[in-house]
């Protein structure tokens, strides 16, 4: 991390959260923070469910919910970017303040509740978007919707078309029954609407299911059955957590979902038996607690073909993903895998 980006993280952590992040937005817009442009080798390249990444290192939904960062963040080291999550119409999500920094645990917790501009919006500026590294819509529902398992399709109806990629975004803790669209009967049902819609984009997208790591070992049969049955992509492990175990910080007793370093252990032992549960039938993206590039290669040997990122950046900043990317590039070389997908799963067995 150079002494600038060190110097500008330290003056946004003296602002309320959610403003400092709306400000480091506007900077990424503004060309005021410099970027390392793609970082990739042969060995980083990686194939997932057709997409190909020029590294499997991507930047997870919610740090730009509205898709307004897309030029920059292409150049910031990430493979692959995922934006949102939308829903069909503009919601202004949960009242401020709803975003805490957990310092002392390189950790954060948020209860958004999907604050975005609307599916409308996110989609003439993903039309709009410079040409580049695979970019993917999260999609969400409405939280006054009378029918939140069709809001998925609406926004896959509306954004597929100028997509790389879609997540079906039924994990978040911040709105209201929404992770009982998990279950394995409302799920599948969900996800045959998500999937009419996809077929009839004018390019059929690969759809990834996120899910929670608070889900019981039934839990993931179910959905890692579900996933297969419906034709999906792949899945996301994991979206955030209500667990608060561990905690140091004063904060730890806000609503919400949990997010950071806390989590990585239990999103990877998530990640590993899903692994096993879908047989390496459907790709796997690891989430959850991402640090560095030692963090981003347990999640592959655990069975992630990519991994994604975002409250790590809090506190080392959007360098973060370059230097995560190489440092992976490194470990993969030192223990002799020519390419990253060769890595995949081969530490599965600890977290088991």
């Amino acid at each position: 991390m150079r002494l600038i980006e060190r110097a500008g993280l330290a003056a946004l952590r003296r602002l309320d959260p959610e403003t400092a992040h709306g400000l480091a937005l506007r900077a990424l817009r503004a060309g005021l923070v410099r970027l390392p442009g793609p970082v990739s080798s042969p060995r980083l390249r990686t194939a997932l469910a057709g997409l190909d990444l020029p590294n499997p290192v991507g930047l997870a939904a919610g740090f730009d919910k509205n898709a307004e960062a897309l030029a920059p963040l292409m150049r910031a080291g990430f493979g692959f970017l995922e934006v949102g999550a939308a829903t069909p119409l503009p919601q202004p999500g949960n009242p401020r303040p709803r975003l805490f920094r957990l310092a002392e645990d390189a950790a954060a917790i948020n209860r958004f509740g999907f604050n975005n501009e609307g599916s409308a919006a996110i989609a003439a500026r993903l039309a709009a978007r410079p040409a580049g590294i695979p970019v993917g819509i999260n999609l969400g529902a409405n939280r006054d919707s009378p029918d939140r398992a069709a809001d998925f399709a609406r926004v896959l109806a509306a954004c597929g078309p100028h997509a790389d990629f879609a997540t079906v975004n039924v994990s978040s803790p911040n709105t209201e029954r929404l992770r009982a669209l998990q279950g394995r009967e409302a799920l599948a049902a969900l996800l045959a609407g998500v999937m009419e819609a996809r077929a009839a984009l004018p390019r059929p997208i690969p759809v990834f299911l996120k899910v929670a790591p608070d889900l019981t070992e039934d839990d993931l049969a179910g959905i890692a059955e579900v996933a297969l049955g419906a034709g999906l992509s792949g899945i996301i492990a994991t979206n955030t957590t209500l667990a608060r175990e561990g905690l140091r910080s004063p904060l730890r007793g806000e609503a919400g979902g949990l997010s950071g370093a806390p989590l990585f252990e239990r999103s990877t032992r998530v990640l590993a038996r899903l692994s096993v549960l879908t047989g390496g039938r459907l790709p796997l993206i690891g989430v959850g607690g991402i640090g560095s590039a030692e963090d981003a290669y347990e999640k592959i040997r655990a069975g992630a073909s990519a991994v994604q990122l975002y409250t790590a950046m809090v506190y080392r900043g959007i360098s973060l993903a370059a230097e995560i990317a190489r440092g992976l590039d490194a470990l993969l070389a030192r223990d002799g895998f020519a390419a990253a997908a060769e890595a995949v799963g081969t530490g599965r067995a600890r977290w088991l």
